[in-house]
């Protein structure tokens, strides 16, 4: 990793948003206090003593106004213009979700990659989940985040972002209750700026995911992301999101309801077209042994992507009935309220 050294850091902003995120939020705070020029914390509307231990760590705070109907993408808009607010010098900002943790060297590694590479936007490096034993919801999180290096299309939560860029396309869009971080990523990239993952540790993610329940609402928010990144930009040439939006369509409803539809009129051969599905979860548990899992770390997460595709139809179904009905958007949680310490 890269030497420490606090005058390189005086040019970069941290923004940390959070609801509800209790201990997860204070080990987030305790990673990056020290460690840049300024750290603003964001907070929606949180029932637990969020903002009160972050203001006890003598944490910048924001609360949203919940007159209007909050967002991740609306916090960390808030978050950047208060930082540039403070400081207009901020070259590069940090963004964090409240149930992370920076890893140490990361900050210094990140600025060092953007400063050498001017036309590299935004840098992401891996992300871990804290405790993956705990469940196997935690550990399909870990695989998750277990992404390919090198020049990326899209990013998660975690990143490091040139503040030119950001204002250059507007910052995020504060309507999307999902799916954020991808979407800002389309548009810059339509400005030809370039996307990075690096293969250096960045955050420790505490998903805290124990129950079949909350990995449902989690595949149902990606689903419904996955929905309103094609209704965007799926026209595009980015077809932004278009490949995962047919195949959760595809193998959620129209493969079982051809199977079904179909079983009286061939005399239940069309059953058979219902070994696409072990056919899948072979490829992708293949994937994943070739690189380099364990059989059973590898047969348990295909088989839980072939499940996720009904939660994500779930979530694709919720997007479009809103559009079709005017239902305005609401946050779709999978976590727990954790303690403060």
């Amino acid at each position: 990793m890269v030497e420490f050294n606090r005058q390189d850091v005086k040019r970069v902003g941290l923004v940390i948003i959070g609801r509800n995120e209790g201990q997860r939020l204070y080990q987030c705070l305790l990673s990056t206090i020290g460690k840049v020029s300024h750290v603003v914390y964001v907070d929606s509307g949180s029932t637990d003593d969020s903002v009160e231990m972050a203001k006890s760590l003598g944490v910048e705070v924001i609360e949203l106004d919940l007159s209007t109907p909050f967002t991740a993408a609306r916090a960390r808009n808030e978050g950047f213009a208060h930082l540039l607010l403070v400081d207009e010098q901020i070259k590069f900002v940090q963004f964090m979700d409240g149930d992370c943790e920076v890893v140490e060297g990361w900050l210094e590694y990140a600025q060092k990659e953007l400063e050498a590479q001017s036309q590299v936007a935004l840098v992401c490096g891996r992300r871990h989940e804290r405790l993956p034993e705990e469940s196997i919801y935690n550990q399909l999180c870990d695989m998750e985040w277990d992404t390919p290096i090198g020049e990326t299309k899209v990013c998660g939560g975690d990143f490091m972002i040139r503040t030119e860029a950001f204002k250059q396309v507007g910052g995020f869009n504060p309507t999307l209750i999902a799916g954020e971080e991808p979407e800002l990523c389309v548009r810059l990239r339509q400005q030809d700026w370039k996307i990075l993952r690096l293969d250096v540790d960045m955050s420790l993610h505490d998903a805290q995911m124990k129950s079949f329940n909350q990995w449902w609402k989690r595949n149902l928010r990606a689903g419904y992301a996955y929905a309103e990144g094609a209704w965007l930009h799926g026209k595009s040439s980015a077809r932004h999101c278009v490949k995962e939006t047919r195949s959760i369509w595809f193998w959620g409803l129209f493969l079982p309801l051809l199977v079904l539809g179909t079983v009286w009129l061939t005399k239940a051969l069309s059953l058979l077209l219902l070994v696409g599905y072990p056919l899948l979860t072979y490829r992708i548990y293949r994937y994943f042994q070739q690189r380099g899992y364990r059989s059973k770390e590898a047969a348990l997460y295909a088989l839980f992507c072939i499940l996720g595709k009904f939660p994500q139809l779930q979530g694709q179904i919720s997007f479009h009935l809103g559009i079709l009905v005017g239902r305005p958007r609401k946050l779709i949680e999978y976590k727990s309220p954790t303690l403060s310490s």
